[in-house]
Parts: structure tokens; sequence; C-alpha cells
């Protein structure tokens, strides 16, 4: 493969972006004005309203190589940049949001060390300009994930980066419904190599991450990546088994012995107080225990319907029409090309 002509693909998930799509559009196209790239640009509409599905429909037309895929609802972020992996044909992907906070320039940074040899080129959050709540809670999140993942997922890394064909289509053939693509992403190895870049605020609009889906999206990244909760829970029962059985040699003996502890005498303590912290605490830790398991069993239910991760409504601005693609399922993943013909 000569490296100097490429074929390039830029995946964009948008969710009712139309205070910002139109400049982040200017800019990417801006972005490769003065190489000679040959790229397509996949705008994957999530269910957005009806004013962003307008902008983007006009985007579409504006141009050979812009692509337009509309999903039937929203399916969710993750489920959106799969869609646009599916999609894509180019021998290197990007995977990039609409909001500008991660600047489309990097992109030909990214390139370079692609021509360097590497796989996988991902972008790393030097800086943030969100509130502090939103910062400390992705600062837990990827920690959290590092101590508990079997899987290195670089922390302050998100969804923006490059990846090669042969990494794109790893992913692609991979059936899980639920997604956490920055982890598949890792999972699938091959050389990476990070850049670091000071991350901006939204152009304009709100962000589509509450705190909520961020907790979901947490969930996701620890729950498909790790089995450390279920260890955890072993653990717990197995120290709580040992310490009940240790609290019970201790209170027989002071029946017998009848000293005293504090002052009081095993006569004086009538146990109501104790027994009904105990039978909360055993409880919770069951209650927690079950939640969690209850994470895992969710999974495996979810995987064992094998409905299509997402269905697309329209498809506009590519060649040959992909109806192979349609329901987003295996039957796709199956005819995934090497490389593909950009116009």
């Amino acid at each position: 493969m000569n490296k100097n002509l490429l074929l390039l693909s830029i995946v964009v998930p948008v969710y009712n972006e139309e205070e910002v799509i139109e400049e982040f559009n200017r800019r990417l196209v801006n972005t490769f004005s003065k190489t000679d790239i040959k790229y397509e640009v996949i705008y994957v509409n999530d269910g957005s309203n009806s004013q962003t599905s307008k902008i983007l429909r006009k985007i579409a037309d504006s141009a050979k190589n812009i692509r337009l895929i509309e999903l039937s609802r929203n399916f969710g972020h993750q489920i959106a940049v799969t869609a646009g992996l599916d999609y894509s044909s180019g021998e290197i992907v990007v995977v990039i949001d609409a909001d500008l906070q991660d600047p489309p320039e990097i992109i030909l940074q990214m390139i370079d060390q692609w021509r360097n040899g590497y796989k996988v080129v991902y972008g790393i959050r030097r800086n943030r300009k969100e509130n502090i709540f939103k910062r400390m809670a992705y600062y837990s999140f990827y920690r959290l994930l590092q101590n508990f993942s079997k899987v290195y997922i670089p922390p302050d890394s998100g969804d923006f980066s490059l990846m090669d064909r042969q990494v794109v289509n790893m992913l692609v053939a991979m059936p899980e419904r639920n997604r956490f693509v920055r982890g598949l992403r890792s999972w699938v190895g091959f050389k990476q190599i990070g850049i670091e870049y000071d991350r901006d605020e939204r152009f304009a609009g709100k962000s589509k991450y509450s705190l909520s889906k961020l907790f979901l999206l947490a969930s996701d990244g620890v729950v498909n990546f790790s089995i450390t909760p279920i260890n955890m829970i072993s653990n717990i029962g197995l120290f709580l088994f040992v310490s009940s059985i240790l609290a019970a040699i201790f209170l027989i003996i002071w029946r017998i012995s009848n000293f005293k502890i504090l002052g009081h005498m095993p006569s004086d303590v009538q146990g109501f107080t104790t027994l009904a912290v105990l039978l909360l605490f055993f409880s919770g830790v069951q209650l927690l225990s079950v939640g969690i398991i209850g994470q895992y069993i969710g999974r495996i239910y979810d995987e064992s319907k094998q409905r299509p991760k997402y269905i697309v409504e329209n498809e506009l601005g590519f060649s040959k029409s992909k109806n192979n693609l349609i329901f987003g399922d295996q039957r796709g993943a199956q005819e995934v090309k090497t490389s593909g013909e950009i116009l």
C-alpha cells in the first residue's frame, strides 16, 4: 500500500448538534483543503431533531465525498460510532465528535503517526475545559477502569482516534451489542500511540453526555472489560464469612469467661441494636452483590437476543447502496472490504 496515496474515512456521530455542525464541517474541509488526501466524511445522524437532520442533508448534498447515515432512532453514541465504522471504506478511519472539543486539525498529526507504522493513533486530553464535576468524574473513571481492566486502556483517551483498516475490520467483526469502542480498540492490540492535545470547550450547544450517561458509559467500560467486581463480591463474601466465625468464637469465649469489655458484662448486652445494624449491613451487601451480578447477567441477556445493533432509516451519498448493513448485524460484517473507492 502506498501510504502517500491513502483513502481516509472520517466517522462523525451526531445527535442534536444543529448549532455547531456547519462550523465543524467547515473546519474539517479546511483541514484537508491544502492536502492531496482523498477522504470521505460519514455523518451518522443518531435520531436527531428535524433541524439537525435538515442541516446534515444539506451538507451531504454539498459534496460528493460527504455521506449521511440516518438511524431510525437514538441508539446511543457508541452504536452510532459502530454504524459509521460499518459503512466506512477507507484504508484508515478517524472517529471524531462534532462538538469541536476535539480539533479536526489534529487528524493530520495522526496520519503522520500512521505513516510511521502505528495501527492506532488516539487522542489524549491534556487539559479539559469542562466543569469541575465532569473533570473529577472523568479522572475517577479512567483510574478505576485502569485498576479493574485486564486490558490497558490509556487514561484520558476518548473515542477521537485514527485506526488502520486492519483494526477497523476487527472491530466491525465483533458481535457485542453493548459497545465500549475505546476499550475494544485497545483490546485488539497492534502498535498504538497517543497524541496529547488541549480539549476545548464546546463551540456551541450543550453536552449530550450527562453525568447519568457518563455513569452508564463507565459501567459498560468496567463490566465489558473486567470481572473484578465479581471477584470483589467473592472476596467480600469470604471476608464476612471468616469474620462471622471469629466473632462467634469471641462471643462464646466472652460468655463462658464472663469478663468485662468497656465496663459491660455479657449479661448487660441485650443485642437488639447490634442485631439490627448487622442485619442492615448484610442486607446491603447482599443487594449490592445481586446488583453487580445482575449487570453481567443483563448483558448476557442483551447479547442472547441477537437483535441488530442499529437500524438504518436512510443513507445518502454512497455510490452503492449498503442495504446489507441496514440492520447493523453480522451480515454486514461478513462483507467488510480491505479498502474501498472514495469518489
